[in-house]
């Protein structure tokens, strides 16, 4: 691109040139008519003609290696964009000037580097073109040159201002931007639409959205009606300049100082002069908004990352199992403790139920244990070895876990099983195998193409499956990872009728012997039939014990228990 980047900038001198000596030619040609004028007039049409050709093929070239690098460049951008964000921290993820800064890499990826190469291209052509053409027109005057760089200076000195407020403008449109995306998201996609309609929130949404519309097209307006008037009447000031140098050409080929095809020439070349300024000013306004793109997109690849140290990946105490030790956790931003002084051990081959009100901190006791998180103090171990100094994938390879909220993914059957275990992703025979341990084998049998009938709306033939359907594929997904001996089960089934997902712990307890179990439901039908129990409130344990323990207690769990067993009378 370069090469022919530098061809495209000399050739325009060099056409106008040989034009120069065509109409030269054929005005010796007429006054002459038995010379060999003719012969030399035909050899410079054939030499342009060559020229010209040269020009389309480079023109062309370009814009093929333009459309080539387009999709190697969005692919690398996109990469890197990814690579940050698998190494960053699930709080980095709801930090919303760190999403801000993904959001919007993401949205200029596919496009803005390109943009980027092509408009420094641009201002590289213009420069030579620029070159070649005052190297010409020096030979007229040296004043012609100057005249020639100064008419541009006004339009010049215009773009930069503007383009620098486009550059603070779109700053600042950004996180109005990302509410725009969001509405738009809610408004169109299917997992929305139930909602949407049965609401009435249509026209809410609209209102929204043409709000923050009328806002944006404010700003937008009145940078583009300065910016294009400011630049109207500081571009006739290099047009008269232009023009003034026009008259002097034109003058100097009446007073016989220069050939009419001289004067051909020069005035080509001030044309094409002008054309080469414009396109410079472009390229110049758009390297601004381009380099608001890099600025955002490394601002976003500077983000720090913490290093895991740990590089562990056996205990020192193999049989000791889990323990929480004064493990105290706050999200980050909030004031409040989810977590506080939660002191626990879980035994190799032990099942724990954890139950508790909703936000009383018993999915984050998991994302502790999974490491998506750290503790704000104290520490947790794992065969005697504390978590964060466990080799990252060591310690995914021991834990299987299935959050409430698990992903629906738009893939096959088998795969959707499969991403419990990445290592054997595509592997059919394992799909299978966990399709059975988590009950789901009777109902995928009975689908069209089996574990490889397409899910999801986003794909032709997609099949939907129903709530506890999809809970039957997650499960599955926990027994894809065969070397896991800690298995967690937080709320997974609760689209699952009772007596349903208690055939499925009972299933889950038996294929479980030997591992640690977790398990997190609000049936406490379910949650009898575990080892111990502890319950949870308010970030802190408040009872522990087996079923027949704690209904003796008769406090919270009985209670709590109680009162749902009452709902079945």
């Amino acid at each position: 691109m370069c090469i022919l980047t530098l061809a495209a900038g000399v050739l325009p001198a060099a056409i106008a040139y040989v034009g120069a000596k065509i109409v030269d030619a054929v005005l010796a040609a007429i006054s002459q008519p038995d010379s060999t004028a003719h012969g030399t007039a035909f050899g410079w049409v054939v030499v342009e003609g060559l020229l010209v050709a040269c020009m389309a093929a480079t023109q062309r070239a370009v814009t093929l290696l333009q459309h080539l690098l387009r999709g190697q460049l969005s692919q690398h951008v996109f990469e890197m964009i990814a690579k940050k964000a698998l190494a960053m921290e699930l709080a980095q993820f709801e930090d919303a000037d760190i999403y801000d800064k993904l959001v919007r890499a993401r949205q200029e990826a596919p496009t803005r580097p390109i943009s980027i190469i092509r408009h420094i291209f641009a201002l590289i052509q213009s420069v030579v073109s620029l070159c070649t053409f005052g190297a010409i027109l020096v030979s007229f005057s040296p004043w012609t040159v100057a005249t020639l760089l100064l008419c541009g200076l006004p339009a010049f000195l215009a773009e930069s201002k503007f383009s620098g407020d486009a550059f603070l403008l779109h700053r600042w449109r950004s996180p109005e931007g990302r509410k725009q995306l969001y509405l738009e998201n809610v408004a169109l996609d299917d997992d929305h639409v139930k909602e949407v309609k049965l609401f009435g929130l249509g026209p809410l949404l609209l209102k929204r959205h043409r709000d923050i519309y009328s806002n944006l097209y404010a700003a937008d307006k009145k940078l583009l009606v300065g910016r294009n008037t400011w630049g109207f009447f500081l571009g006739l000031i290099g047009t008269a300049a232009l023009y003034s140098v026009y008259a002097s050409i034109v003058m100097a080929a009446i007073a016989a100082q220069i050939t009419l095809g001289q004067m051909t020439m020069y005035l080509m070349l001030f044309r094409q002069g002008q054309s080469a300024i414009s396109a410079g000013l472009a390229a110049v306004g758009g390297m601004y908004e381009d380099n608001l793109y890099l600025s955002i997109l490394f601002d976003y690849l500077r983000t720090p990352v913490k290093q895991r140290s740990g590089a562990d990946s056996v205990g020192p105490m193999q049989d000791d199992g889990i323990r929480f030790e004064k493990v105290s956790f706050r999200y980050p931003g909030s004031e409040e403790f989810a977590l506080v002084d939660i002191d626990l051990r879980i035994k190799p081959g032990e099942s724990l139920a954890i139950v508790g009100t909703n936000g009383s901190g018993k999915s984050t006791l998991i994302k502790l244990l999974t490491r998506l998180y750290e503790p704000t103090s104290g520490r947790i171990l794992l065969d005697g070895l504390d978590l964060q100094e466990w080799s990252e994938s060591a310690l995914r390879d021991r834990v299987g876990v299935i959050f409430q909220d698990f992903v629906h993914y738009n893939w096959l059957v088998g795969e959707n099983i499969g991403v419990g275990d990445a290592d054997y992703f595509e592997d059919e025979s394992r799909w299978r195998e966990a399709a059975v341990k988590g009950m789901a084998a009777p109902f995928i049998t009975s689908l069209p193409s089996g574990y490889r009938t397409q899910l999801g709306k986003w794909f032709r033939s997609g099949r939907q499956l129903s709530g506890g359907q999809w809970q039957a594929i997650a499960l599955a997904r926990a027994f894809m990872r065969t070397r896991a001996d800690i298995l967690v089960l937080d709320e997974p089934t609760s689209a699952m009728d009772a007596s349903v997902e208690a055939d499925v712990f009972e299933s889950f307890r038996e294929r479980s012997l030997g591992k640690i179990a977790i398990l997190i439901s609000h049936r406490f039908s379910t949650v009898r039939m575990a080892d111990r129990i502890i319950v949870v409130e308010g970030g802190r344990i408040v009872e522990r014990g087996n079923h027949d323990e704690l209904m003796r207690a008769g406090e919270r769990y009985a209670r709590l228990f109680s009162i749902q067993a009452s709902g079945y009378r």
